[in-house]
């Protein structure tokens, strides 16, 4: 797209300069395609094309993930299966990190026996995940991947400290579904960089980048690739490749609330709680509606509960407070029911009841 875009403005160039003298055209020219490469390249600062260069990016062989619930879980899954990558799992808790690998155990299990993988193969996939409690030990990782709750502040405290920890090569990414990436790149600062003048900045703002992956992870075949005002162009071309070595398709978003999915998401899932809340139907109905006139896999009361009620009120008031747009404001029923505790599948109650 870069190279037809300049060949496109070169050629109606060219086509001047019969009208033009022929020594001061050509200069002429040579500047003028320096501008307009200059001004294509400052275009592509927010194009979804800008990821489509040709140029080799540097290969990524090992891989840390913060935060082991499903979503974490889900993506050190696919980068040591699909990728094949080394990957450090990291988490406070250790139970959420016991229930993660088992989760693993779980899923590699089933590969087996429908012989989708060798016991061999499956051996060789769990032995690439390896939990950890300490965030230093991510000291020489090349791509980490914060996974953790839809918090402003924490992503902020957490990308401090892999700005100071991780090496200068490493990008540093979120999994983040609704927050800002250029203010959670504005964190990625080292202390150390503070005292340095403006004209040589810390560069570690420049490797922060949004992977959004979907739930369930394993199965879910899409990843938002999103790009903070601060990120590199070689951070954008290495995530992306390292997205596509997980065997995932990769839309670009520019950084705005909700970016592309959830935008359009989670304002039907919303209206959809709406409706059970002022009695329009049942459950049952709202997600039979939707599933068999729209034809999806789970209708929205169903998704809400698999993607986790405290996950869907967040985002809403992500959406609701960066926008004031009443369309996004969250439904009282979908707050009671955080209030509640009861969060949806993971904790074996919301919308429906199931087996924890």
């Amino acid at each position: 797209m870069i190279i037809l875009c300049i060949y496109l403005e070169l050629q109606s160039l060219i086509s001047l300069q019969s009208a033009m003298r022929s020594a001061q055209s050509n200069n002429n020219l040579l500047r003028m395609a320096g501008r307009f490469r200059s001004a294509n390249r400052s275009a592509m600062m927010v194009a979804p094309s800008r990821v489509l260069g040709l140029e080799k990016v540097r290969q990524i062989s090992k891989v840390g993930v913060i935060g082991a619930g499903q979503m974490g879980t889900g993506i050190a899954f696919v980068a040591a299966k699909n990728a094949g990558v080394n990957v450090l799992l990291h988490d406070q808790l250790p139970a959420a990190q016991e229930k993660g690998l088992a989760f693993m155990d779980k899923l590699l299990a089933k590969d087996v026996a429908k012989e989708k993988l060798a016991e061999k193969e499956a051996k060789g996939i769990r032995e690439r995940v390896r939990a950890i409690g300490d965030l230093n030990e991510l000291r020489d990782v090349d791509l980490v991947i914060e996974a953790v709750a839809e918090k402003l502040p924490l992503k902020q405290t957490i990308f401090s400290q892999l700005a100071s920890i991780c090496k200068p090569s490493a990008i540093l990414a979120s999994n983040t579904s609704s927050i800002s990436l250029t203010k959670i790149a504005a964190s990625a600062t080292s202390p150390n960089k503070n005292t340095q003048q403006s004209s040589n900045p810390d560069p570690s703002p420049s490797r922060v980048v949004g992977l959004h992956f979907f739930n369930p992870v394993p199965i879910m075949s899409l990843v938002e690739l999103i790009a903070a005002l601060q990120t590199s162009e070689d951070t954008l071309k290495r995530a992306r490749e390292f997205a596509v070595r997980c065997g995932k398709v990769v839309t670009v978003s520019k950084d705005t609330p909700g970016f592309i999915s959830n935008r359009v998401l989670m304002p039907m899932i919303n209206e959809a709680i709406i409706c059970l809340e002022e009695g329009v139907a049942t459950r049952e109905d709202i997600d039979q509606t939707m599933k068999r006139g729209t034809n999806v896999p789970m209708g929205p009361l169903t998704l809400a509960d698999f993607i986790g009620l405290d996950t869907c009120l967040s985002i809403m008031q992500v959406l609701y407070n960066q926008t004031s747009d009443s369309k996004y404001r969250p439904s009282v029923l979908l707050s009671r029911m955080v209030d509640a505790g009861w969060l949806g599948k993971k904790v074996g109650k919301g919308f429906y009841e199931y087996d924890v």
